[in-house]
């Protein structure tokens, strides 16, 4: 069927689909949730309080598109909007506003120039029950390797926590949990160098710290604590070579452990001797003269390798 005047009628709408906005004015109050991304400060306060959370960049607005959580809306830079136009329906699909605008008004919105092109606001999850998801986490996979998961001690970087979700994701830890000091997963910049597994992997927080590291015994795992020097640790704990934690594992005559919990500490002061106390195992990875130690993130994914097939 045409129009009277020979053209097709526009496609209808899908039933509860999103608008398509056009903006162009970067203090339009219903922009309000991109503003500013690069104030910590202002975006801590105005997430906390919204209860949402920011996604940049089309792998990481793809990865929220796969998950749960319900996404609000979604602002556009209008020269990306063809290369998108598949993000753009599904959002749209999904009942999130999809504002489009120039780049000159994203970047004063935003507050600096969005090379991808795409920014999301989404709903913010209720905290999970870190009981819950270690159960979760300890029943693995039927027929899989034994389970791993990670716990983060007083890790404030938004960075290197972004880096261990992309890491955990990629030799399949089962689960992130953190002490109540570590910095936020879903901050906007920890969602893209974890090029969006951070809205996959499940993440719970621990309290109180360290007793919570009980939870993670009682759900079977071994609280197995990477430390450079052993011996200035924690007296009684065992301690052995990251290659022979599998073995360990295996072979311990007191507990038959269900799955390892890689533990990790901060750049720089590394675990606090309160949290060393906890661990059933210490667990260094051997490196060459005049090195004691790498990146927490890159020294949690050798331990999740080693760990991986086990």
């Amino acid at each position: 069927m045409v129009d009277p005047d020979g053209r097709a009628p526009a496609p209808e709408e899908p039933a509860g689909a999103g608008a398509l906005v056009p903006v162009d004015d970067p203090a339009d109050p219903r922009l309000e949730a991109f503003r500013s991304l690069n104030d910590p400060a202002g975006r801590r306060e105005l997430e906390q309080r919204e209860a949402i959370f920011v996604v940049e960049g089309r792998l990481g607005v793809d990865r929220l598109l796969e998950a749960d959580h319900r996404i609000r809306s979604v602002l556009v830079d209008e020269r990306k909007l063809g290369g998108a136009a598949g993000l753009v329906d599904a959002a749209r699909a999904r009942g999130a506003t999809v504002y489009v605008a120039s780049r000159q008004v994203v970047e004063a919105t935003v507050g600096f120039s969005l090379h991808r092109g795409v920014v999301a606001v989404a709903e913010r999850p209720v905290p999970a029950d870190p009981a819950e998801v270690l159960a979760a986490a300890a029943r693995g996979v039927p027929g899989g390797p034994a389970p791993v998961v990670a716990v983060m001690e007083g890790l404030n970087d938004h960075e290197n926590i972004g880096a261990l979700f992309r890491n955990a994701a990629a030799f399949g830890v089962a689960a992130v949990l953190g002490d109540p000091t570590c910095a936020d997963p879903l901050y906007r910049r920890s969602v893209r160098v974890s090029m969006g597994h951070v809205l996959h992997v499940p993440f719970a927080r621990l309290a109180p710290w360290p007793d919570g590291l009980e939870l993670v015994r009682a759900a079977g795992f071994a609280v197995a604590a990477l430390v450079p020097h052993p011996e200035a640790a924690a007296p009684g704990a065992p301690a052995v070579a990251l290659a022979a934690l599998p073995s360990w594992l295996d072979d311990d005559d007191e507990r038959r452990w269900r799955g390892a919990a890689v533990l990790v500490g901060a750049e720089g002061p590394g675990l606090t001797p309160a949290a060393v106390t906890q661990a059933d195992v210490l667990v260094t990875i051997p490196m060459a003269g005049g090195v004691d130690s790498v990146n927490v993130a890159t020294a949690a994914a050798i331990a999740f390798h080693t760990l991986a097939g086990r």
